[in-house]
């Protein structure tokens, strides 16, 4: 099949605002067409968006960003993360952090995420007073998760306001178009990262704790296997940046999505039983992920294109979460859907380790928002940020009334 390209332009501020007619318009031209300005190729439908992230001749394949010596940490940081290695590194690596995060961490916090979100929503509520206008992205979206991911680790409470900021730093590189200030900023950020997760561990290895970093730093295989440093420090790098950055955005995009939609607002207060149902939905609807890369091992037929051996194809999540070949009115929020296979969490080999943690949190600071306010309302329009990639809110105006 001769390719199609796709004409879609990502740096536009219409489609980072509201991507999905440009991927509806797109999806029936091809499944899967060459966009000649990222130099790569684009899934659009959720089955060759699957295909993508699950063939084994689609790898992750990290390449140093170059001059090397200009993002030495930056590189550091990807050259021994699980998301950028096949197996068998990788399958070597997912078993030591699963044998870390298997000795009940995730249960663990529950309780204790469960009163700290009801702790930022009555901080809220009592701020906004049922009149003034709060911003829950800054008050809530963006504590919980990164105040989670902390206590997780066993990071000290003092150090972390640190962790946001290099986090957001980092993510930057991520985007398509980006100035040499931003990729400055993202150098400097691994770098100070880097160096306080060294003390950090070597702390926990002179006195280990309960939390997972001190399992990250003892834990051994059946063949007494152990992470390097250069891997432990990138694992606890990569559970702040993948993990927070993706819970903010889905409770961003998530709660805006349901101010949008009050009559899916008032079902969800209605039967509160509807939360899990309904924070898969929220993640289908308003993907915090848009786009994950591969690159062709072999050369590879996809939805009618060959992807030739060195070449990229991204599959775009949001697009394949909107494909009405598997979705029912797949523009339509419905909290209750049940028939919901989406892809915001990834698939195959990479399906995202920090699901089980993500969902507890998403249902806290949800569940919260709806037992202990009577009212939400949108203040005024949702301020979103400017980047494609990482989709989410730089503000979220809500007034609560307890």
């Amino acid at each position: 099949m001769t390719s199609v390209t796709a004409p879609l332009d990502l740096t536009d501020p219409a489609v980072v605002v509201d991507p999905y007619p440009a991927f509806a318009a797109a999806r029936a031209v091809a499944p899967v067409q060459w966009h000649e300005g990222l130099g790569l190729w684009l899934a659009f439908t959720h089955a060759e968006s699957n295909a993508v992230l699950r063939d084994r001749r689609l790898g992750r394949i990290w390449r140093d960003r170059e001059p090397a010596e200009r993002f030495g940490s930056f590189n550091l940081i990807h050259r021994n993360a699980i998301l950028e290695m096949e197996p068998p590194d990788h399958t070597r690596l997912r078993r030591l952090i699963s044998a870390a995060f298997a000795r009940g961490h995730v249960e663990r916090l529950r309780p204790w995420v469960q009163d700290l979100a009801g702790e930022l929503v009555d901080g809220l509520a009592e701020r906004s007073g049922g009149r003034e206008p709060v911003d829950v992205l800054s008050g809530m979206a963006e504590e919980l998760p990164v105040a989670v991911i902390a206590e997780l680790l066993g990071v000290p409470a003092a150090d972390r306001p640190l962790l946001r900021p290099w986090s957001n730093a980092i993510v930057k590189m991520y985007e398509y178009g980006r100035a040499t200030a931003i990729e400055d900023a993202a150098e400097q950020a691994a770098a100070e990262f880097v160096a306080y997760l060294r003390e950090l561990a070597a702390q926990r290895r002179r006195a280990p704790g309960e939390d997972l970093l001190s399992h990250l730093v003892t834990v051994r295989d059946s063949e007494g296997d152990r992470l390097t440093e250069d891997e432990l420090v990138t694992t606890c790098i990569l559970l702040l940046n993948a993990g927070h950055e993706a819970t903010v955005n889905v409770s961003g995009n998530g709660l805006l999505a349901l101010l949008e939609h009050p009559g899916q607002l008032a079902r969800l207060r209605a039967d509160p039983g509807l939360l899990p149902t309904a924070i898969e939905e929220l993640m289908r609807f308003d993907s915090p992920l848009q786009l994950f890369e591969r690159t062709a091992t072999a050369d590879v037929d996809i939805g009618g294109a060959t992807v030739r051996e060195g070449q990229k194809v991204a599959a775009l999540l949001g697009a394949a979460n909107r494909d009405p070949a598997v979705f029912a009115a797949p523009d339509t929020l419905d909290v209750g859907r049940t028939d919901n296979p989406h892809i915001s969490f990834g698939a195959g080999v990479h399906f995202c380790i920090g699901a089980p943690l993500a969902r507890v949190e998403l249902q806290a600071s949800f569940g919260a928002l709806l037992e202990r306010t009577s009212r939400l309302e949108l203040a005024h329009p949702a301020r979103r940020r400017p980047e494609f990639v990482i989709r989410g809110l730089a503000e979220l105006p809500v007034v609560l009334t307890r």
